[in-house]
């Protein structure tokens, strides 16, 4: 039986695989990197950047989307993220945003962090509880 961290990764490399399908559309180079990459999910040499991809299909019940910046303490996602882009999976659609515009988000609408520890977690998280509508005006 899976535990809820390799049952999620599992789930999110299958996101992963669609949305490097549809970037490899335009830019046949694109690849994802292999195993544990903190950086980015896939890479598009072409354009020399760098793409993460989440999933957050709790959204379509809570309205938030949730945009992680530490773990266990630590810095962790959009505070580390050297990507360029963030696709996020709603359940729904993919929506791409800009990294500096999902911050630009976050700090032009004073979006305050919670802690909690999410399901299958040992440790706590700090992450922004963005408004789905609030956010995607920013993709």
């Amino acid at each position: 039986m899976l535990d809820t961290f390799e049952r999620d990764l599992k789930t999110g490399q299958v996101y992963e695989d669609i949305v490097l399908k549809r970037i490899q559309n335009k830019y046949p180079q694109s690849y994802k990197e292999k195993g544990y990459f903190k950086e980015w999910d896939i890479y598009v040499p072409e354009l020399g950047i760098g793409v993460e991809v989440k999933s957050d299909q709790k959204s379509q019940h809570t309205g938030n989307i949730v945009i992680e910046v530490e773990f266990n303490g630590k810095p962790s996602a959009l505070a580390t993220t050297k990507s360029q882009y963030w696709v996020i999976f709603d359940g729904n659609y993919y929506i791409w945003f800009k990294v500096g515009d999902i911050k630009r988000c976050i700090k032009e609408n004073d979006c305050l962090w919670v802690t909690f520890t999410g399901k299958g977690d040992q440790h706590s998280k700090k992450a922004y509880l963005i408004e789905k509508e609030l956010l995607y005006k920013y993709s």
